[in-house]
């Protein structure tokens, strides 16, 4: 049973507080105790970007809807993974939002990237229409691995973050394809326009550097999204100890899943539940004061997340990774390797160095803003969750 009592287009909640426990928290990577860091778990859960249905925002399309209410929550949880990322690529996994304090720059910087209007790289103005490429129409539910394509193509046209996004397909994750993604050389569009390539370019994890240039090739930081289905109706049990490690890693971006009208963005777990933020609250969409100043303090949920069992997880899911450099990318593929190991573990997926002969159709790498990989994609995965290959024992 949900840990909430929520009525929804309110603000009226009753949440329970976490549970007094040994068992540590564990949130996008970083371990807790109830007993002494109850402050502290609870400022990182306030800090994510929290991202819930809002209504009378400009028409979508110019004449489409002006709420998401009842149709965009995993477009909602789309962009709360996302945000993580981004959050990580421009201020850091230890940055904290604390109410009433003034944020640097690059926070605005990141929230505006996801505002609700149509010139936002991640709006849900952007999503919607992005999607009707995926074969969505505007107001349709979306699966997590529809989703995660719209966010990888949107993500070509973000110069400033100048993420390599990469979806791993067939449940597996091919090194090679991810760092040829990630070394490539070519300069994304617009760079010229944008000076935070100029001073935020790293070169396998070093600060741009001239006598580097020559000699490291360019690291783009990584977005891996991870499309699965983990049983046929409910979650087979043995993903759970896999599932629970994905979060205790620190390049862990965390987990977006949910049935129909309850899509959910999982951070974390203690003991057997789940930790999640939930969107299934309506808002009004903000605007700028007139300072042209943001208010915030409605995309962060100041209250004790939600939580709830493992095993009501639905199967379908998207697992997220973000990897800054390639230390941190190979530091993942060693902790996957060694999960294999863990004994009552089944691994989720494979991690393999090269594509296997098996694979009907690559990736698609480098994507620009024109690029026509939607019918290519389809004709390998189609985008509704029904059609995730299962796992099983």
């Amino acid at each position: 049973m949900d840990a909430a009592t929520l009525t929804y287009d309110t603000l009226r909640f009753e949440y329970e507080d976490f549970p007094e426990t040994k068992e540590p928290v564990w949130i996008l990577g970083r371990k807790y105790s109830v007993f002494t860091e109850k402050e502290e778990i609870l400022l990182d859960v306030t800090s994510r970007l929290w991202f819930t249905y809002r209504k009378n925002f400009p028409a979508i399309g110019g004449t489409g809807p002006t709420s998401d209410t009842g149709w965009g929550c995993m477009l909602r949880c789309g962009q709360m993974i996302f945000a993580q990322a981004l959050v990580c690529r421009h201020l850091g996994r230890d940055w904290r939002w604390i109410k009433g304090k003034r944020q640097m720059d690059n926070y605005f910087n990141v929230l505006n990237a996801f505002i609700d209007k149509k010139d936002s790289y991640y709006s849900i103005h952007q999503i919607a229409q992005m999607g009707v490429g995926e074969g969505k129409s505007i107001g349709q539910w979306y699966g997590p691995n529809t989703v995660a394509q719209v966010l990888k193509k949107l993500a070509t046209f973000d110069t400033w973050s100048s993420l390599a996004v990469h979806i791993a397909m067939d449940n597996t994750v091919v090194m090679e394809e991810i760092r040829r993604l990630c070394q490539s050389h070519v300069p994304c569009a617009g760079a010229a326009a944008c000076p935070a390539l100029e001073s935020d370019v790293l070169y396998n994890g070093c600060p741009e550097d001239l006598g580097l240039r020559g000699r490291l090739p360019l690291w783009k930081p990584l977005v891996l999204l991870i499309p699965l289905r983990l049983g046929l109706t409910e979650i087979n049990e043995a993903y759970i100890e896999t599932l629970k490690h994905c979060f205790m890693m620190p390049q862990s971006l965390g987990v977006i899943g949910g049935k129909p009208n309850s899509a959910h963005y999982f951070i974390g777990f203690v003991g057997e539940e789940l930790i999640y933020l939930d969107p299934h609250t309506t808002q009004p969409a903000v605007e700028p004061g007139d300072s042209g100043c943001l208010p915030d303090e409605s995309f962060h949920c100041q209250h004790p997340p939600c939580r709830m069992s493992i095993a009501e997880l639905d199967p379908s899911i998207a697992v997220g990774f973000f990897c800054n450099t390639e230390a941190d990318f190979n530091d993942w593929c060693q902790q996957i390797k060694k999960l294999s190991l863990v004994r009552g573990a089944l691994p989720m997926f494979e991690l393999v160095e090269r594509q296997p002969s098996h694979f009907s159709n690559p990736d698609v790498l480098n994507l620009t803003p024109d690029s026509s990989d939607a019918d290519r994609l389809e004709r390998f995965f189609d985008s509704e969750d029904e059609d995730f290959e299962i796992l099983s024992l």
